[in-house]
């Protein structure tokens, strides 16, 4: 794959940028992030203002004004149209049993609003008390889950709606 990149900014517009392109690029840093930018003739100044690497999105200012800027690559575009995208939010519906145990509290109820991380219940299993939590944000449908009551691997505890 060849170092080839699409910049899309503000949602709006999408400009296509290599090596080339960006190495007869004019730019001079002034501070920690802000550069003197000399394109066509043209002086720009920009400051990186915010940067996530991980989902490759940074906030830019140049001559002032602020863009919002996310930076894909060719297999950014390849695991797009396999139908995969990194860092997809994830949707579990239902909380099941990893491993058989004992149900010793349930901490939610249906119709209740949970946040991510929030705790659900606690499962013994082998000894060990283990704190099942939310893995996303939402409402509660159903809990399947009693306290006291055995359950096997698998087995349903909660569904969200």
């Amino acid at each position: 794959m060849s170092n080839h990149y699409k910049l899309n900014v503000n949602n709006s517009f999408q400009i296509d940028a290599d090596q080339e392109k960006v190495s007869h690029l004019d730019a001079v840093s002034i501070d920690e992030n802000k550069y003197h930018i000399l394109k066509d003739n043209q002086s720009y100044h920009t400051e990186i203002v915010d940067a996530n690497f991980i989902q490759k999105k940074y906030t830019v200012k140049v001559n002032n004004n602020s863009y919002t800027v996310k930076i894909g690559n060719e297999l950014d575009t390849l695991i797009k149209e396999m139908g995969f995208e990194v860092g997809a939010s994830k949707q579990v519906n239902a909380i099941k049993a990893p491993m058989p145990g004992l149900i010793l509290e349930v901490s939610v109820s249906e119709g209740q609003e949970v946040q991510e991380n929030d705790p659900l219940l606690i499962l013994e299993a082998m000894k060990m008390e283990n704190s099942i939590v939310s893995p996303r944000s939402g409402k509660i449908k159903s809990v399947v889950a009693i306290k006291g009551a055995a359950v096997e691997k698998g087995q349903l505890l909660i569904e969200f709606e």
